[in-house]
């Protein structure tokens, strides 16, 4: 499920498999589905990304 979440000043939705920030929830919903079901990012998803989560850190 699509997270929504405010980071710096925006509103972005979230896929919760890669952590991909969008700005609308269809675009975060069409990544999050692709994760799933293939394990990997799309990059013609991915290219509409506005944030992209640091890879080095650690979650518990």
């Amino acid at each position: 499920m699509v997270r929504k979440e405010k980071i710096g000043d925006k509103i972005l939705f979230l896929c919760e498999m890669c952590g991909l920030g969008y700005l609308d929830e269809e675009t975060a919903r069409k990544c999050e589905e692709w994760c799933k079901k293939t394990g990997t990012c799309s990059v013609e998803v991915t290219n509409k990304a506005v944030y992209f989560p640091n890879p080095f850190k650690k979650y518990k």
